[in-house]
């Protein structure tokens, strides 16, 4: 065989191992979604929150640990990373650390959206550099014990939103969740529309989640979850979640994709 044919059978195994190791990433399914992690020092609580044009997203992307903080993965998912990723946060490693070790053998890094922050609030985020056009808008932002993220947004509008209302909330670290997911529903959301909705957290030296609520199939699936949250006796709630229900924003937009 001469090298011109050996060189040429070479190229075709990359590019057919570069398709096979993508295809792998794109079969596992698109969590195109926003989603909030946060910490509360003082009580010793941690969670998440998240909502999604995706059936049951709250038990794909959310994952908290007491004691040891919280976790999201979304867009092209690692589900199966979460217990790695708060073992890791466990063993003290640092958010950046356990990010890079999570995508360290990875096949497809640049389209993974990845948040994560530990009780003394630390963080750090790893966003889809390479998201396809129809994940757009994707961004995040953090601030003092929290990180939100989200990717097929109708724009940026929506991450603002739920970082001024975690910032600006009263309430229990369930009552600061809720009410930045409501926040990023109210500003425009997933622009494929609204499915599934959920949050989780975990109080100072609890097994397993103390609240787990999940809307999984809904046409409007953060107010639905909004209202369950509202009218629920759990104690998680604070003062913001004791308050008579009412509609947060009735008058919000329709998601429409960004052009």
């Amino acid at each position: 065989m001469n090298r011109m044919v050996m060189f040429g059978c070479g190229l075709l195994l990359c590019l057919s191992l570069f398709a096979s190791s993508e295809a792998v990433a794109l079969n596992q399914g698109i969590i195109a979604t926003f989603s909030i992690a946060s910490v509360d020092p003082e009580t010793g609580q941690c969670g998440a929150a998240v909502a999604s044009k995706f059936p049951a997203v709250g038990k794909v992307v959310a994952h908290a640990r007491s004691g040891v903080g919280a976790y999201c993965t979304q867009h092209y998912d690692i589900r199966a990373s979460a217990p790695r990723a708060l073992d890791l946060l466990a063993d003290k490693k640092t958010p950046e650390e356990t990010i890079a070790e999570i995508l360290r053998t990875d096949k497809a890094p640049g389209l993974r959206q990845l948040a994560i922050i530990d009780m003394k609030g630390q963080s750090a985020q790893h966003h889809p550099v390479n998201a396809p056009a129809g994940s757009n808008y994707w961004g995040g932002m953090s601030g003092r014990f929290y990180v939100c993220q989200g990717n097929t947004l109708t724009g940026r509008e929506v991450i603002v939103a739920m970082g001024k209302a975690y910032e600006e909330t009263k309430g229990s670290l369930a009552d600061r969740l809720m009410a930045a997911l409501v926040a990023g529903d109210c500003a425009g959301g997933d622009h494929r529309g609204r499915l599934a909705a959920g949050i989780r957290v975990c109080k100072k030296d609890g097994d397993g989640y103390w609240l787990d609520l999940h809307v999984d199939k809904s046409d409007d699936a953060v107010i639905e979850l909004h209202k369950n949250y509202v009218e629920s006796d759990h104690a998680a709630r604070g003062d913001w979640g004791k308050r008579p229900y009412a509609h947060p924003c009735p008058n919000r937009p329709v998601p429409k994709r960004p052009q």
